[in-house]
């Protein structure tokens, strides 16, 4: 099955998926899959992967594109479907393979019944054809080219939704569609048509007055966002509406709602009608979207019982919203009565189904000697007594599948709730609908109905910070707005204070029988003594997500272990699954409060040393995969210190699909990296704190996350001090003597620098000396000292080739090149540049690589090979866009503007400093974008605009100043004054 009608998905029908990596390959997939059984050219491939801006292996990179799908698909069976047919490919999808085609056949079909005077079954199949959708078309994908296409899917979909809508309020459905129509219109507030059919149902439903301050809103917003009136259907439906038309009314030939049932049998004399439902909450908010959707579940029809189960965490509001919607249902659907039970299946010992159906027995009237004794029998009763009954059953928090089965009615005319914390997946025929916290806005309706909406108004920062502190969970956000309530004297501000020590948030959270910690204990409380010792442990972990395999580690045992054991803690409602990482498992999270208790528990029940144990293995898995990411980024262990913190490492498997684009994993995984530095620096942990920090330059580097670099090395260099770890202060001030430097601050780079030599040589830490001298080299070279940079560099070179790290010599080495072509000499720098190059190549270091060849095409300018440097620049920048190196690509851009100047196209030079100029600003480069200014302006002088020229100039020289630039605000300053004498 291919789906494209919401995220790009590729299944089989025993389950198998075919991941796709997100990208170019997805890209590829939904391009084919639009034009499914037609051809596409490459040519429209290449527009659909990169827009306007193609690089000449475009059409490489598209067929390896289609030969890796084509490995994907063939997981799935369909290793066959995309063929090459000139000019380019078919993907062949047969009939109901492709989720598209049967939204289109359905509403084809639908709109052929209505034609021929069926609208009830054209509503349902056009319900059917809505259910294919799980989210936005496409959703995810970054082309322009798909993102029009699907947005073309997305309109067809919501006019099929406004059409079925119109069919379901011609069949008298204008009760039960308020509230859905409601929240689409909030969705798409400018919409007519969704407004209009809202007005219908408000009208028909008895309530003029909200039908006219529906349009009253509307006018409004399309005058405020568009400056235009209504359309006239709109306006003449206000009309209608304020002269009580009769056309309004529901059609007289208008088909039921419901199938015709079968007459029920006589009553007996004296029939026993059950009315167990315990009171609706008076101040009920929110959740519109999920009661339409249950009531529309629950509405009795059809061969089999309907039934329902609310599953969501402690505290989420299951219960309320299953009495809730009882009420609501009752009256309309189930005059034969109501059975409502709570199950207990969070207590120690829950009830028994023997024990249900005999209460429900005798509240139907059958005395208790008349009971069987066995459960069998007791269902069999139960089930002959409902039997063509319009009743409908509440069971509320069911412990598993077995505990409801036999409480389950067998006549289509009931329909069940279950609310439960476990996720009743294995419930036959019932559909599972999620309980989720509430969203800002339900939140704040929620609190202001039981305090007052003039407390909310008072403080409405207040508010928002109380709603966000207990995570928009119901039951924490209830005991709050009680508590409040109950104590008119106390402001938001000061329940806020109360709340905020994390502490003492669980005992704030209680008030008479309501207690958000009683209610997680009683699940805690249910769970094995492995799955409740994970949940403590996982408590010593912040509030960020986590994979797989941090479960492992804490446990120390293998991965699958693992995860049987946190989807355990997932199907309790303890843990939520909030992602897929980049090998295809899941990716978990605590809600903030679940996170509290854990912790509490872990204090309570876990021994000191045991947790510190557990928190070395998870950040020893840091450790590991970080280490490796960047043996992989830099073709071996090189140009990196390492301290001798123990490592816990996953099987190579898992790794190896970890890190299969190990960028990529960092980068994913940089918010859960950054905080891990912050725990080891807080649990005392500096030999850890220190190594995973300046590993995690890798990327810090590649993709300009300077700020980051900045904080972990901050926090870094406060726990080795802490700790008087020598070793680990000397590699933190080397690394933030490189931030300097990538930040233009040459000068602050050799200041951090000093302490970190002398401690290096104290040591006799022979790759660190190599490190900052390296760096001092660079910034005497930055600061236009090449008679110091020089010996500094050579001195350099010698020691990486001492410490055996050939990547750091290529590095160097280039620098070193550098030097010589400032000096003239062009023999000696090519070559240490091809030398440079060998190396990078031999050990497949790309980034230096690119580094090397942005020196060779400075030194083919040099030599007045202009053509060659322009392309060895054009690939070159092919390649930083492709490693998404925006330092790279900024120095490239610049380069080749000089180099098209130097062959008559100052035209393309401005074009190209001026993006170079863009990019820098973007990564914050104010030193980089001072030099290109620098650059444009030269070249704007000698086209007459001396204006313009002068304004960059300024500019970059008051950067220069602020970064002590001195050789290049020399050089600006020189410029400045030739131009305004000139």
């Amino acid at each position: 099955m291919y789906r494209v009608l919401g995220p790009l998905h590729v299944s089989s029908e025993p389950g198998r998926v075919g991941k796709v990596p997100p990208g170019r390959q997805q890209v590829v997939l939904g391009a084919l899959l639009l034009e499914a059984n037609r051809v596409v050219s490459i040519e429209h491939l290449i527009d659909a992967v990169w827009d306007e801006s193609p690089p000449a292996t475009a059409r490489t990179q598209v067929q390896i594109c289609v030969s890796a799908l084509r490995s994907t698909l063939a997981a799935v069976d369909r290793g066959d479907a995309i063929s090459t047919r000139p000019p380019g490919y078919l993907l062949r999808v047969a009939d109901g393979e492709l989720d598209a085609h049967v939204f289109a056949r359905l509403t084809a079909e639908a709109e052929n019944l209505v034609r021929r005077g069926d609208p009830r079954t054209a509503a349902e199949l056009l319900r059917q054809a809505l259910g294919l959708w799980r989210g936005p078309a496409l959703s995810g994908t970054t082309s322009n080219a798909l993102l029009a296409k699907a947005a073309k899917l997305d309109e067809d979909r919501l006019a099929v939704l406004e059409t079925s809508l119109d069919l379901e309020l011609g069949a008298g459905r204008h009760r039960q569609l308020v509230g859905e129509i409601g929240a689409l219109v909030a969705q798409h507030p400018l919409r007519e048509r969704l407004r209009g059919q809202l007005m219908v149902a408000l009208y028909r439903s008895g309530r003029q007055a909200e039908a006219l301050e529906v349009y009253r809103t509307g006018r409004d917003l399309l005058i405020d966002e568009l400056g235009l009136e209504p359309g006239e259907e709109l306006r003449r439906l206000e009309a209608a509406i304020l002269t009580g038309d009769a056309a309004l009314a529901v059609p007289s030939q208008a088909p039921p709602v419901e199938v015709v049932r079968q007459a029920a049998p006589a009553p007996a004399p004296q029939p026993v009608v059950p009315l167990q439902l315990p009171a609706d909450i008076g101040d009920f908010t929110g959740r519109a979207e999920l009661v339409a959707r249950a009531l529309r579940l629950l509405e009795p029809g059809g061969r089999a019982t309907r039934v329902v189960a609310l599953v969501g965490k402690p505290g989420i509001g299951k219960s309320a919203l299953a009495v809730h919607l009882a009420h609501l249902l009752v009256e309309a659907h189930f005059p034969d009565g109501q059975l409502y039970c709570d199950l207990g299946g969070t207590r120690t010992h829950p009830a028994t189904a023997a024990d249900v159906l005999g209460r429900f027995l005798r509240a139907m009237g059958i005395p208790g000697t008349s009971i069987p004794d066995a459960e069998d029998e007791r269902a069999e009763m139960y089930r002959q007594l409902v039997a063509r009954k319009r009743m409908l059953v509440v069971l509320d928090d069911a412990a598993a599948e077995r505990q409801v089965q036999a409480l389950l009615p067998g006549s289509s005319t009931c329909s069940v709730v279950v609310t439960s914390r476990a996720r009743l997946t294995g419930l036959p025929g019932a559909r599972v609908l999620e309980v989720e916290v509430l969203d800002h806005d339900e939140a704040t309706d929620m609190l202001a109905a039981v305090i007052g909406p003039e407390r909310v108004a008072a403080e409405p920062a207040a508010a928002t910070a109380l709603i966000r502190l207990v995570g928009c969970l119901p039951l924490a956000l209830r005991i709050v707005a009680a508590r409040l309530a109950a104590r008119p004297s106390w402001s938001l501000a000061w329940m806020l204070e109360r709340l905020s020590d994390e502490r003492r948030r669980l005992d704030e959270l209680a008030h008479g029988e309501m207690m958000v910690r009683a209610s997680l204990a009683l699940t805690y409380d249910g769970l094995d003594v492995e799955s409740r010792r994970l949940l403590r442990l996982l408590g010593a972990l912040d509030g960020l997500s986590f994979p797989t395999w941090v479960a492992a580690a804490l446990l120390d045992v293998e991965l699958m272990r693992a995860t049987d054991l946190l989807e355990r803690l997932v199907d309790a409602q303890m843990l939520e699954l909030v992602a897929i990482d980049v090998t295809g498992t899941p990716r978990y999270k605590f809600h903030d409060l679940i996170r509290l208790f854990a912790r509490e528990q872990l204090e309570q029940h876990e021994e000191e040393d045991e947790r510190r144990t557990a928190l070395r293995r998870v950040v020893g898995g840091w450790l590991a995969l970080a280490g490796e990411a960047h043996s992989r980024v830099y073709g071996g262990d090189f140009t990196s210190l390492h301290g001798d913190a123990p490592r816990w490492r996953p099987s190579r498997s898992y790794v190896d699909r970890l890190l299969a684009d190990p960028l990529v994993w960092l980068e994913a995984e940089r918010p859960t990296l950054c905080a891990a530095v912050e725990l080891t620096a807080a649990e005392g942990m500096d030999e850890a704190c220190w190594d995973l920090a300046v590993t995690l330059v890798t990327l810090f580097e590649a993709r300009c996350y300077f700020d980051d670099w900045e904080r972990t090395h901050r926090q870094a260099l406060d726990a080795v001090r802490a700790a008087g770890n020598e070793r680990g202060e000397a590699a933190l001030l080397c690394s933030l003597a490189s931030l300097q430097l990538s930040w233009s601050r040459a000068r602050a780079a050799r200041d951090l620098l000093g302490p970190a030599l002398r401690t290096f040589e104290e040591l006799g830490d022979v790759r660190g000396l190599a490190l900052a001298r390296r760096n001092l080299a660079l910034a005497h070279h930055r600061l236009g000292e090449n008679e110091l940079a020089a010996p500094v560099y050579l001195s350099a070179l010698e020691g990486f080739r001492l410490a055996g790290d050939p990547v750091g010599q290529a590095y160097v080495l280039a620098q070193v090149a550098q030097i010589d072509l400032e000096n003239g000499d062009q023999e000696l720098a090519a070559g240490r540049l091809y030398e440079a190059l060998d190396i990078c190549r031999e050990f497949g270091n790309q980034r230096v690589e690119v580094q090397v060849r942005y020196r060779l095409s400075d030194l083919m300018a040099r030599q007045g090979r202009n053509p060659e440097a322009e392309e060895a620049l054009t690939e070159l920048l092919d390649v930083v866009r492709a490693g998404r190196d925006i330092v790279g690509e900024a120095r490239v851009l610049h380069r080749l503007a000089v180099v098209k100047l130097a062959l008559g196209d100052p035209g393309a030079a401005e074009a190209l400093l001026r993006t170079a100029l863009e990019v820098r600003e973007r990564a914050m480069d104010h030193g980089g974008a001072a030099e290109t200014r620098a650059e444009l302006a030269l070249l704007l002088a000698g086209r007459g605009d001396r204006t313009q020229a002068v304004g960059l100039l300024g500019r970059a020289i008051t950067t220069f100043a602020e970064r002590n630039m001195s050789a290049a605000r020399l050089r600006a300053q020189q410029a400045l004054d030739l131009i305004r004498a000139g």
